[in-house]
């Protein structure tokens, strides 16, 4: 399977090939499918799972707005996509063992949900963007830093 998908990505990489390292195109390809795979997945859960309604807590007075909410229910998933992508498909030169690269792509993906959650909260609650074009402008400002991060640190190769 990881050998077809590496095919796969590598059939496109010809008209790139100038520009940029393989790796680093296997990088935005993998990162790329997340992004998408994230956004179609906040879009579908804002709009069907939850129906832009916010979510009122039964164990305590409050509630979570759905923009919030819908994150907490994307992130999850997106994590399990992303890590297996990069472990297996972008960073297999790492030397590092699995549960040291699950722990720091955590890390990193933790940042990530923080900072996710706070430009998200002030594009929506402040700017009054849309939920779905905020998860998109947050997406964009993140996967430029990740990818220096998860390079260096979460699945870094020794020298």
């Amino acid at each position: 399977m990881r050998k077809a998908l590496l095919k796969f990505i590598d059939f496109f990489y010809p008209p790139f090939s100038r520009w940029i390292p393989i790796h680093t195109f296997r990088y935005i390809v993998s990162g790329g499918t997340n992004t998408a795979s994230g956004i179609i997945l906040y879009f579908l859960i804002y709009n069907y799972v939850l129906q832009q309604q916010d979510v009122i807590l039964p164990f305590r007075p409050g509630m979570i707005t759905a923009p919030v909410a819908t994150l907490i229910i994307e992130a999850p998933l997106t994590f399990i996509i992303g890590f297996t992508l990069n472990k297996y498909l972008v960073f297999t030169k790492s030397d590092l063992k699995g549960r040291i690269q699950l722990f720091r792509y955590a890390i990193v993906v933790g940042t990530n949900l923080l900072l996710n959650f706070a430009l998200i909260k002030l594009l929506v609650e402040t700017f009054n963007f849309y939920p779905t074009i905020s998860k998109f402008i947050t997406t964009i400002l993140l996967a430029v830093m990740s990818y220096f991060i998860q390079t260096h640190f979460s699945f870094r190769v020794k020298k």
